[in-house]
């Protein structure tokens, strides 16, 4: 087998309580390539001045309380680092190039620029007359977006709303945004470094919702969207149902990339291209929902990329007949590249003439496809695996009940008694998965029904701590096949400040001990460490090895900001424990990765 990227254990972002991640931290195995963004910046609002925009203010004022500003263009082009520009409830019309658009400088790495909207009254940025976008951001870097509604005045001609192809894009965080009825892309960056986009609503965009074209420096890096919508794609334009001019608009479409890009408890529906189409490489797409999208579901194109506890369903928006749609499609140019499915489910319309999902079609160059603890069902044809594909194929269900032939793979046909049997690889099923309500072309219920074969027959290795839901994994006596843990609830947090990863703390604290890691042989130990208050935290590390006490970075920690240390910048040691003190309370958590392992 091929060397490859694995993570031991992997954190997600810290929260001040109750820290319960996705992830098996205390010793186990993480069979999956999964990388920590580093897009968690908060920003650092408050440095500078706050200014003020109202409906009924007048841009000859100084724009403060009582006397601000009438348009959210000129006020954007008057701030400043570390200033604030709060947006008063109401609508404003932008249709004049380029003086109603929001242009604003960059902010610095201390003194973020803030624009957000009145708190409790979301101003509405309604644009007409054909105008570029409410948000031109090309080259800019350091800046925050919240509380923002952009949409078309009325049904009037309006292009974009946030964009940012015209030059790099650095450091930028989109909160709360309800981006809909524009005739183009809600977000469009060519090139785009440490991007947060949490929290937002996209739909009913001409073009798609978070567009990725061609860039010059490396593409979409170091992205996280986490707890969007990015729905009904094409489905308007110019005032009208749509479609319009552009073919196949996505959810999420992002042309070749670096990465890392991590897209979480996101749903994509009903868009008249693919649901999540990257072609970033290490690319993590984790507690999603892609249902009833026209063209495929989940769509990969570079290596180091998973997909975990996710649910896809209705590919070619569910209609019957031939297609060349697939729920999921894997289509890679470069040998060697690495992908992995893990608890994700996948569901069919067996009258759609067509594969529901396949993996390098017609691509010739050699790839592994590790899949595991993953439901392909319902669909008309087998799932197919090309010939260039190493496929791991570990405790599965393939079932497609009206063909013979369930899975193409290794030049081979599989039948359900072959499956059945072991011949395709160990603990693989082929039998009806019984979820609660299937559907395609509308909502879907994807539950295991008691009774479900998918039940405690998956495997524990490298299995999620959670499931879609966010329910506890394993239930029963074994992890369960699928997206979903049949019978299982919320984790209980548990009070523990001394373990691997952080598990269940219910407090910030000074002090941590973080369990045992390695920085030799390969091996990757990192601690993160989050400042939940509202002073700013210095920390110091300390790491404990066999050769006693070695004293590790100090550093200030902002207020709401994260910071990551790399111990093996220190240390070099397969036995490698750290306290972590810092003068205020702080949450920290151990991430240990090996970098070259071999499957056996």
């Amino acid at each position: 087998m091929k060397s490859f990227f694995r993570a031991l254990s992997a954190a997600a972002v810290l929260t001040c309580l109750a820290s319960l991640c996705a992830l098996s931290a205390c010793g186990g195995n993480r069979t999956g390539s999964r990388r920590i963004t580093r897009a968690d910046h908060v920003g650092f609002e408050g440095a500078g001045a706050t200014y003020h925009v109202s409906p009924s203010g007048s841009n000859s004022n100084p724009g403060t309380i009582g006397a601000q500003w009438a348009t959210p263009g000129y006020a954007s082009r008057r701030l400043s680092p570390g200033d604030t520009l709060v947006i008063g409830g109401g609508t404003y019309s932008l249709e004049v190039f380029d003086d109603d658009m929001i242009i604003p400088p960059s902010g610095t790495a201390d003194a973020w620029i803030t624009i957000k909207g009145e708190a409790g009254s979301r101003p509405v940025l309604a644009g007409g007359d054909d105008l570029y976008s409410a948000v031109d951001i090309s080259g800019k870097s350091y800046l925050r977006f919240e509380n923002l509604e952009i949409t078309s005045d009325d049904g009037a001609p309006f292009r974009g709303g946030i964009a940012g192809a015209g030059g790099p894009v650095e450091h930028v965080i989109l909160d709360g945004l309800y981006i809909h009825h524009l005739d183009e892309g809600a977000v469009d960056f060519a090139d785009v470094n440490d991007l947060v986009v949490k929290d937002c609503v996209m739909t009913y965009c001409g073009s798609g919702c978070l567009m990725g074209p061609v860039g010059q420096r490396g593409g979409w890096r170091n992205v996280t969207i986490d707890d969007c919508e990015l729905s009904y794609s094409g489905h308007y334009y110019q005032g009208g149902p749509g479609p319009g001019p552009y073919d196949r608009p996505d959810g999420l479409g992002i042309e070749p990339s670096n990465g890392p890009i991590e897209i979480l408890n996101t749903t994509c529906e009903h868009n008249r291209g693919d649901g999540l189409d990257s072609k970033a490489g290490n690319t993590y797409i984790r507690e999603c929902v892609v249902a009833n999208n026209s063209g495929d579901g989940v769509k990969l194109w570079r290596g180091d990329s998973r997909v975990e506890n996710t649910l896809v369903y209705g590919a070619g928006d569910g209609e019957g007949g031939a297609s060349p749609w697939a729920g999921i499609v894997v289509g890679c140019d470069r040998a060697g590249d690495h992908f992995e499915f893990v608890n994700v489910t996948v569901h069919d319309n067996p009258e759609r003439e067509a594969y529901p999902a396949y993996f390098q079609y017609d691509d010739p160059e050699p790839v592994q496809i590790l899949m595991r603890n993953t439901i392909i069902a319902g669909g008309h044809g087998p799932v197919y695996f090309g010939d260039s594909v190493e496929l791991i194929a570990d405790h599965n269900i393939f079932f497609s009940p009206e063909a013979e032939v369930q899975v193409e793979a290794n030049d081979k046909e599989y039948t359900a008694k072959d499956i059945r049997s072991g011949a395709l690889d160990k603990g693989n099923l082929s039998a009806n998965p019984e979820f609660e309500s299937p559907a395609w072309g509308e909502t879907g219920d994807y539950h295991l029904e008691a009774g479900s074969p998918a039940i405690d027959a998956g495997s524990s290795s490298g299995a999620p701590a959670i499931d879609l839901d966010g329910n506890a994994r394993p239930a029963g006596s074994g992890f369960d096949i699928g997206a979903y843990e049949y019978g299982s609830s919320k984790p209980v947090a548990r009070e523990r400040t001394c373990a691997t990863g952080s598990i269940g703390a219910t407090a910030p604290a000074k002090t941590w001990y973080m369990a045992e890691g390695a920085t030799a042989g390969g091996f990757e130990t990192w601690i993160l460490v989050e400042n939940p208050g509202d002073t700013p935290a210095s920390v110091s590390l300390n790491y404990h090895t066999d050769s006693g006490k070695i004293p590790g970075p100090t550093r200030t920690v902002a207020p709401g900001a994260r910071e990551t240390f790399n111990a093996g910048e220190t240390v070099t040691s397969y036995h490698v424990s750290t306290e972590v003190a810092s003068d205020s309370p702080v949450v920290a958590e151990r991430a240990l990765y090996l970098n070259s392992l071999t499957l056996p």
